[in-house]
């Protein structure tokens, strides 16, 4: 797993199905939100449009299938 500091979020995409997220972040490229659990997705989804939205910062973990499993705002 890797940890990513202090990167911005250029774009988000998702599709009608709630497991199928993805994050363009700075520095990194496109990466899916890892499915699991519907709310996760979401919630994590969310943080990174509000990050894209407001011009924040992010810290993020990327598992080994380059799958986004944590992000924080900061």
């Amino acid at each position: 797993m890797a940890t990513y500091n202090k990167k911005s979020v250029i774009s988000t995409y998702a599709t009608i199905d709630p497991q199928w997220a993805w994050a363009n972040i700075n520095g990194i490229g496109w990466r899916r939100i890892k499915e699991g659990a519907a709310d996760g997705v979401t919630n994590i989804f969310l943080l990174m449009n509000a990050a894209e939205s407001h011009g924040r910062l992010v810290n993020v973990e990327i598992d080994a299938d380059n799958n986004i499993t944590n992000a924080y705002l900061i």
